[in-house]
């Protein structure tokens, strides 16, 4: 079922590259019954009227997949190629079995550069176009381009040592949706892109400062210089506790979870 208008955006997973809970650990967030702090590895599902896509395919996207019953994709936007964001690549094929096409995949130069040499059975022919093996349809990434009733402009974020590709959603010139995850700032090309978005989605890891991933101060910050209408942290490691975190966001902040569904008008 499509959103009338707009666009509805669903967190597929919002925990960081070792989900929440973490292997081996008793922490008070790992051990906690509230299931908005299981967090299995970031993703999103956006729809619209006219197009049905996810943002990355992690390591849990199968199991993703099958708890939103997603049953159609039309294409695959991809932030990075880190483990945590691409693993679930494969799981690709099913949707190119069912809806017997490629999968038309989003991603920068450098980013198809990684997926040609970790998914090389994928664009090395061998498939020969069977219908039930993943079919990619590669489309570089080097500006902004349509997809269905959007406008998706790209932008480059820092993450440490590398850059991650976000994106800004648009219709009739209006962004809708900002999706910034894993990135340690906001450069301020980005944040004009951006500015005045209906929603914005981005990276906070925790309270401390990290290396290669915002803290929730600084996403605090980001958000308020975007000016953003409402803005949901993702990529959150077991050092957030839903309840209480949220406790002290301002109102118009709030963490993501799982399974968490919101419109863009």
């Amino acid at each position: 079922m499509k959103v009338a208008a707009g666009l509805e955006i669903t967190f597929l997973g919002t925990g960081t590259s070792q989900g929440v809970p973490m292997i081996a650990c008793d922490c008070a967030v790992c051990r906690s019954e509230d299931p908005r702090d299981s967090r299995l590895r970031t993703a999103a599902r956006v729809r619209t009227p006219e197009v049905e896509f996810v943002i990355d395919t992690p390591p849990d996207f199968r199991t993703q997949a099958l708890r939103e019953n997603l049953r159609r994709i039309d294409a695959v936007l991809y932030t990075h190629a880190h483990t945590d964001h691409v693993m679930g690549f494969d799981d690709l094929r099913r949707y190119c079995e069912t809806q017997d096409q490629e999968m038309p995949i989003y991603a920068s130069p450098v980013v198809l550069a990684d997926f040609r040499r970790i998914f090389q059975f994928a664009f090395d022919g061998t498939s020969g176009g069977i219908r039930n093996y993943i079919r990619p349809q590669v489309h570089e990434v080097t500006g902004p381009f349509a997809l269905g009733d959007l406008t998706v402009t790209p932008v480059t974020l820092p993450h440490g040592r590398f850059d991650t590709t976000g994106y800004v959603f648009s219709q009739h010139g209006r962004p809708l949706l900002a999706y910034f995850t894993d990135c340690n700032r906001v450069p301020e090309a980005a944040l004009e892109a951006a500015r005045g978005a209906e929603v914005l989605v981005i990276d906070a890891l925790r309270h401390k400062p990290h290396p290669t991933h915002m803290s929730v101060p600084e996403a605090i910050a980001a958000s308020e210089a975007m000016d953003a209408k409402r803005t949901f942290f993702t990529h959150l490691c077991h050092d957030l506790g839903h309840a209480a975190t949220e406790a002290a966001l301002p109102q118009n902040i709030r963490l993501a979870f799982d399974g968490l569904r919101v419109q863009a008008l």
